[in-house]
């Protein structure tokens, strides 16, 4: 196995959980690189859908692993005490999580105003979880945040809270009363974080650059998928990250040539949560039935994703950006019983304009729609299948149109929800082994 960067190839929700829970087993870290705790990795294992993550690396399911959480994410420290905890009830060792001392922490004003700012904007809302992490983003690049090592020096977090509540005061008058933005028990709370979490704080990015001099085995895990990105993805309407591979860099701190691989993951189909264009969306009896299918639902929030056909335009987009050298297919199981399946290759604009790449002016974009290529479905239960060869031959040619419209190879392909339920490709068996 070398080095290897985990994103999202789509609008998130692809099953980059599944894919890092899998590599990390043979792996010596795993560093999540940004986010926060908007995002949700689901992993199942013994037929147990339980192991929902939010912010710590998707390897913690290894005991003794090592689980960096990286300075490119955003930390409520609630959650992710929380969440410790809940995993530590169930017997999860949790002596290898680390987390970055200039990780910035979302306070309880990000999480009013995230709420707030989403009400303002009424139809034209963004469709965020409301979770704090866009107001948390902006404090960081207005350089008004709050950081992990903070917790650690009361004097310091409280000068911090105060210089960051001044220019807020306008917005934060509705909350005047409160409790959770009163200064004296905001300061002693997040110091009670700081005891909690000390033995955790580190300098990851040194870490990493060890693990990486000694030739050990990383995994670089991203949040949310590459058309959510704040610069490249469907603006307004994207996270406030850059889910895409030139963002480990920055969120793990390494260099460019520290990352051998990056796969992207995609479904065999395409979901999105939220408002924003969606090119390929599936309305009616349909997009119903495949949503119940493949049991979307958001992780974090529980809302029902959009649906929509396999989407080559965006992929091609998303390989692009990200440098994509594998493609991880989830979900293919979901699309059984389908007597025919479409592929989007092309957008066809509200004026007739065709598109074979993803437009970047959002007026075209929000009115595009997709042109279709017609494959025949099959009928068998996949779920089983262990081989490429198992596979129904349509489903293969299915598989192979797919790499051969976005022009990277299928390294894995997820057949069911079970974490052995996959098929390892033999394009996989240089970073499997």
């Amino acid at each position: 196995m070398t080095s290897i960067c985990i994103v999202g190839a789509q609008w998130g929700d692809e099953g980059k959980g599944k894919v890092v829970d899998l590599l990390a087993e043979r792996a010596d870290a795993v560093i999540r690189f940004q986010g926060g705790n908007n995002a949700g990795h689901t992993i199942v294992r013994e037929g147990e859908e339980a192991w929902k993550l939010h912010l710590i690396p998707s390897g913690i399911l290894y005991p003794g692993k090592l689980c960096m959480i990286g300075n490119g994410v955003v930390v409520d420290p609630a959650v992710l005490i929380s969440e410790m905890d809940g995993l530590r009830a169930r017997g999860v060792d949790m002596s290898g999580l680390r987390v970055s001392a200039n990780a910035h922490l979302i306070m309880p004003y990000h999480l009013l105003l995230d709420t707030a700012g989403e009400a303002r904007l009424g139809d034209q809302q963004i469709g965020t979880t409301r979770r704090g992490i866009g107001p948390c983003y902006a404090d960081k690049a207005g350089r008004l945040g709050i950081r992990m090592q903070d917790l650690l020096d009361e004097k310091i977090l409280r000068t911090k809270i105060t210089a960051a509540m001044e220019p807020k005061r306008l917005l934060l008058r509705p909350y005047a009363k409160d409790p959770t933005l009163d200064l004296h028990a905001m300061v002693e709370q997040y110091v009670t974080y700081g005891h909690r979490l000390e033995q955790y704080i580190a300098d990851t990015a040194r870490m990493v650059w060890d693990l990486l001099d000694d030739d050990r085995q990383v995994i670089f895990e991203g949040a949310q998928g590459a058309l959510l990105d704040i610069d490249h993805g469907t603006y307004p309407f994207v996270t406030s990250s850059n889910p895409i591979a030139g963002a480990a860099c920055i969120g793990a701190g390494v260099g460019p040539k520290d990352i051998n691989e990056v796969w992207g993951i995609t479904k065999a189909y395409t979901t999105r949560v939220g408002s924003g264009p969606f090119p390929t969306e599936i309305e009616g009896p349909l997009g119903e039935e495949l949503r119940a299918s493949g049991g979307e639902y958001g992780t974090t929030t529980g809302r029902a994703r959009r649906i929509g056909w396999l989407d080559l335009v965006a992929l091609r987009y998303a390989a692009r950006i990200n440098g994509l050298t594998a493609l991880a297919v989830t979900k293919l199981d979901v699309l059984s019983g389908q007597q025919t399946l479409s592929v989007c290759t092309s957008y066809v604009g509200s004026e007739g304009a065709r598109f074979d790449h993803f437009p970047y002016h959002q007026s075209v974009l929000h009115h595009a729609r997709g042109e279709y290529v017609e494959l025949p479905g099959w009928s068998q239960d996949i779920s089983d299948c262990r081989r490429e060869e198992d596979l129904p031959p349509a489903a293969r040619d299915y598989l192979a149109f797919l790499a051969d419209g976005i022009g990277v190879p299928i390294v894995l392909i997820g057949v069911g929800p079970g974490r052995e339920q996959v098929i390892w490709c033999d394009q996989a068996a240089s970073a499997s082994s």
